[in-house]
């Protein structure tokens, strides 16, 4: 919870400082810095709201979406701006923004060539006592947790403190680990030139991702969802998701 001491600081408050305080992860979807050139599908999307809104957004980078959720609920950040699959526990806590984008959870493995002509896993049911390594704090654990009570059987997941999910996708395509999850839009990204990868065994069903915000921030909620309605049918966005996915 918060600390009480602190004020809510809701949409009047931020155009008020004038700064919006937003957090996003270094990747090729959140931000990553190409060149001499600065780029990434959150970037770009917060470039677009910083000049709808006429407020600067103060960006921060975080790959821990524990930590994020700290500096959420602390005020070092009044919104997390990273692809975050909405589910009902952090519903409770938190409220999210209407959808971005759509996507699911893949299993990445390596096809049979590349693997000493070991069939890639199409089953869930085969995934007992296989190891499947992800990010720490990533999202997927928790549909990893369900999908081993599912199967009744054991799935170890190694939680890695070091490196991001497309770290993780290379790994499996050089054989240094066997199997990890992202999700299907950076899989698809990443299998153009990753022809070792298998991307072809769904771990979810199709999940609706969104931003995160405090639940003392229903105006900033508001105003948030009206402005993502708006810009979904511009052209502005379909360019900004076109270049991404």
């Amino acid at each position: 919870m918060p600390d009480k001491e602190l004020i809510a600081r809701d949409y009047n408050e931020i155009i008020d400082s004038g700064v919006l305080n937003v957090v996003t992860d270094y990747n090729s979807i959140g931000y990553f810095v190409s060149g001499d050139s600065v780029a990434g599908f959150q970037y770009e999307i917060l470039k677009a709201l910083e000049d709808d809104l006429n407020v600067k957004v103060n960006l921060f980078l975080e790959n821990s979406l524990d930590d994020n959720l700290k500096g959420l609920q602390s005020q070092k950040y009044d919104l997390i701006a990273r692809n975050i699959a909405v589910n009902s526990e952090l519903r409770e806590l938190y409220y999210f923004t209407e959808p971005l984008t759509l996507n699911k959870l893949i299993l990445v493995q390596r096809k049979a060539e590349y693997n000493n002509n070991t069939e890639p896993v199409r089953q869930h049911l085969d995934l007992a006592k296989k190891s499947i390594y992800v990010p720490e704090d990533s999202p997927s654990i928790l549909r990893l947790t369900n999908l081993s009570h599912e199967i009744g059987d054991t799935i170890f997941i190694i939680k890695d403190s070091t490196y991001g999910s497309e770290q993780l996708v290379m790994m499996v395509a050089s054989g240094n680990i066997d199997y990890t999850v992202c999700d299907e839009k950076t899989a698809l990204r990443l299998s153009e030139t990753l022809p070792e990868i298998d991307i072809e065994t769904d771990i979810s069903f199709t999940q609706i991702e969104s931003w995160v915000l405090r639940k003392d921030s229903p105006i900033l909620l508001d105003s948030l969802n009206n402005w993502l309605d708006r810009i979904k049918d511009s052209k502005r966005f379909k360019e900004i998701y076109n270049r991404y996915y």
